[in-house]
């Protein structure tokens, strides 16, 4: 096959936000030329150029217009606000996010402390305004707040400039690295405070939260960011984790912990949708149950 015609097949990650897209697309009750904007947002891009998510937005038929982003872990979250922001200044009136996460790519298998925790997933959303919405698993998005804070703690020095530099091109620091204690005693706080600030803001009161679907990375940062949140304990319900089952799947991993676990809400729950990672980069999404 040539490469011509290797170009014209789907790329792998368009294959995948495809898949995901048709599941978020039925439960929405759309089709996909009904998509007017469509966000590819995750950790690692297959391809610089064109954008996955303009390949995404054709193999669909939708309208108008397409671009990828990436922040990490928080890819998710920050689409999301841009999302919100994109209907609200109506310059789209549905918008998917898709978030292609192949993060066994970037993994280190020689490296004994960090080769098994990612996992390869994929989530997606239909952000839609309300009068127009006719899921029956809706929610309203309230607020968003995202944060980012310059760190080495977390990072991967691959790029299309690597081949051209005087180095290994397999050398350890092109793969995942990270300091885990400093990320847990820097990113903890942060999060913490990003949350309960947020609230207070909307002036919400955080006891009133039934559900934090946290970014699914540590069980032990998820435990202590949702007690300085509530104040206490969570129970598995209210702070539920996904990490014995898919591992952490960077920026997807808050959304399938949200998937999976929202049966149960009533009408009007206050919920959180967080996420965390490099950059340091963190989002917080408050949600209410329609």
């Amino acid at each position: 096959m040539s490469l011509l015609e290797l170009n014209d097949e789907l790329s792998l990650q368009a294959e995948m936000a495809l898949k995901a897209a048709h599941l978020a697309l039925a439960e929405a009750g759309l089709k996909g030329e009904e998509i007017d904007c469509v966000i590819v947002a995750c950790s690692n891009l297959q391809r610089a150029y064109p954008a996955v998510a303009i390949e995404v937005q054709q193999a669909l038929g939708a309208g108008g217009f397409a671009f990828d982003m990436n922040v990490a872990c928080s890819s998710a979250t920050f689409a999301l606000q841009i999302a919100d922001n994109t209907l609200q200044a109506g310059s789209a009136s549905r918008v998917l996010v898709v978030n292609p996460e192949i993060c066994s790519a970037h993994l280190n298998y020689r490296d004994r402390d960090s080769h098994f925790i990612f996992g390869d997933a994929c989530t997606a959303m239909v952000v839609e305004k309300a009068e127009v919405a006719k899921s029956d698993k809706q929610f309203r998005i309230l607020g968003t707040r995202l944060q980012t804070s310059f760190s080495n703690n977390i990072r991967n020095n691959f790029g299309f400039i690597t081949k051209c530099e005087d180095r290994a091109f397999d050398a350890p620091d092109t793969y995942f690295v990270q300091q885990g204690r400093k990320v847990f005693k820097d990113v903890v706080p942060m999060v913490a405070e990003l949350i309960i600030s947020h609230l207070q803001d909307l002036q919400l009161p955080a006891s009133d939260l039934k559900r934090l679907w946290l970014h699914q990375a540590n069980i032990n940062m998820n435990s202590l960011i949702a007690r300085k949140v509530l104040g206490r304990d969570p129970s598995e319900t209210e702070a539920p984790t996904i990490l014995h089952e898919f591992g952490n799947t960077s920026s997807a991993a808050s959304i399938i912990a949200f998937q999976r676990f929202r049966e149960g809400l009533q009408s009007d729950d206050l919920c959180l949708l967080c996420s965390f990672g490099a950059g340091y980069s963190a989002g917080s999404i408050v949600l209410r149950k329609v």
